[in-house]
């Protein structure tokens, strides 16, 4: 009876969040792969690819919706399915803090600079027109505050202006001590980021209502959560009821026994544990995959859902691939990675054109000064990747986007992962390197059966055991696919 009346209370806390949106549930989005952008830095309305933006610019530089609809077809043409865009709320009136979108002043309005509430419905509708998914941004954490200490009214924030609504002022100096991390402040003297009380239950009313209707009147199919950490765990559940879709969160932190708790919470999780770990391996050619094959381990067994772990291989938080190396193999690999192994993929605008930039904010160039080639080598690459993930995805019975990955072979610079109808080999050794044999067992394949490695579309037939020998040609990537099957799929030709 005891039991039975909890329950009940239970469901009259959750029932009244219970979305009626009809946004993309997790397991539609599990088969897209998304293109996120800075909405500042990607298109302008006019179309130009000359207006100024100097690299590492704290400022607008002009990015639209608007501008983001006009390069859809550029965003299409790599094979993605969504974009995830910058926050869409209000920001506070200092363009240094405000053009990124992470210093929020009021929820229920939007930031002018990047357009208006049609400029914002036309871009979900021309996305959903093409069948591709619009993910959006969001803070729950902090505001922007432009006074200090004190909030009172005037500050411009909305709708929490009363003290009672934020954390007493203190800075977050301790990420060991997780009191600290959720109570305290983002920010510093200068620049603070006022922290909202996220245990009032008035605070969370707020939060549940107001993700409802904004994802209502966008027609927002998914979003993309800031500084997840520094929000306590139980603020998640009723808030991710709330948006009835798929949300995956930010938790900035290697460590996999930290990070996969917060799936308990929320849908998905951007996979730093595996971002640090496989850029570790693919930027340094000394480095052993040792480490990235335990984290793979670690996260299969640590995580709720894998597969709905968000995998990246940059993002506007963290230096450039290419910063750490020109070589352009290794980022052929990672970008193989991040695309064919476990999770949703995540590829930031910029990847495709191999841009460089440093920490932030020199990694948040300007898109249009690229002049959206479509003939560069990482383009045409993430377009065959792309093309071979959607026909993995497709093929009855490998149950590609729910099953992890299985390591069939590795070496100290190479490793195979079997992932639904597919076999990926992946190397860290680079341009640089000679031609190595590999043997891969356990392969799925049958025997004598004619694969095609569908990256540079040659063809091989595999041993009586199914097992695949090949050679690294110039440290690049490899997927294996039986050729028998590619037929109408348009993969090299077929």
């Amino acid at each position: 009876m005891r039991t039975s009346i909890l329950l009940s209370l239970l469901f009259l806390t959750i029932a009244p969040y219970v979305s009626q949106s009809s946004a993309a549930t997790s397991s539609k989005w599990r088969g897209r792969a998304i293109y996120q952008l800075l909405t500042d830095r990607f298109a302008l309305s006019n179309g130009s690819t000359t207006a100024p933006c100097p690299p590492g610019h704290q400022g607008f530089c002009g990015g639209t919706w608007r501008g983001i609809i006009k390069q859809l077809d550029y965003i299409q043409g790599m094979g993605f399915d969504a974009i995830w865009i910058s926050p869409i709320t209000k920001q506070i009136d200092d363009p240094s803090r405000a053009w990124h979108g992470y210093s929020q002043q009021d929820l229920y309005a939007l930031n002018d600079n990047f357009g208006n509430a049609r400029d914002l419905k036309d871009l979900a509708s021309a996305l959903h027109k093409r069948n591709m998914y619009l993910m959006v941004d969001i803070v729950v954490n902090h505001f922007g505050s432009s006074g200090f200490p004190t909030l009172t009214g005037g500050q411009g924030i909305y709708p929490f202006s009363s003290l009672h609504d934020f954390h007493n002022l203190c800075f977050v100096e301790d990420y060991t001590n997780q009191t600290n991390v959720e109570k305290c402040w983002l920010g510093d003297v200068l620049y603070p980021l006022a922290d909202v009380r996220t245990t009032s239950p008035s605070v969370r009313n707020t939060y549940n209502d107001w993700i409802q209707e904004l994802m209502s009147n966008y027609s927002i199919d998914g979003l993309r959560i800031d500084t997840v950490k520094h929000v306590e765990t139980s603020f998640w559940p009723q808030f991710q009821q709330a948006v009835g879709a798929y949300a995956v969160g930010e938790v900035a932190d290697g460590d996999v026994r930290y990070v996969c708790p917060y799936q308990e919470g929320l849908a998905g999780i951007l996979n730093y544990p595996m971002y640090y770990s496989l850029t570790k391996f693919f930027t340094n050619t000394s480095h052993h995959s040792a480490d990235l094959i335990a984290q793979m381990d670690d996260l299969s067994t640590q995580c709720r859902d894998p597969s709905l772990m968000a995998a990246f291989s940059e993002n506007h938080d963290q230096p450039r691939f290419a910063n750490a190396t020109k070589d352009m193999m290794l980022a052929m690999n990672a970008l193989a990675f991040t695309m064919l192994a476990d999770g949703i993929p995540i590829i930031y605008s910029g990847q495709e054109q191999h841009l460089a930039g440093g920490d932030d904010p020199f990694n948040r160039e300007a898109i249009w000064h690229k002049g959206y080639h479509k003939n560069t080598t990482l383009y045409t690459f993430i377009q065959k990747l792309n093309r071979v993930r959607k026909y993995a995805i497709a093929t009855p019975k490998a149950n590609y986007t729910t099953s992890v990955g299985k390591i069939v072979y590795n070496d100290d610079h190479t490793l195979a992962l079997k992932k639904g109808p597919l076999v990926a080999v992946y190397s860290n050794r680079g341009l640089f390197t000679f031609p190595y044999k590999v043997s891969i067992p356990n392969t799925g394949f049958g025997t004598k059966t004619v694969l095609t490695e569908v990256l540079s579309c040659r063809n091989m037939t595999t041993a009586r055991d199914g097992s695949v020998s090949t050679r690294v040609w110039r440290g690049l990537p490899m997927v294996f696919l039986p050729s028998a099957g590619l037929k109408g799929s348009g993969i090299c030709g077929r």
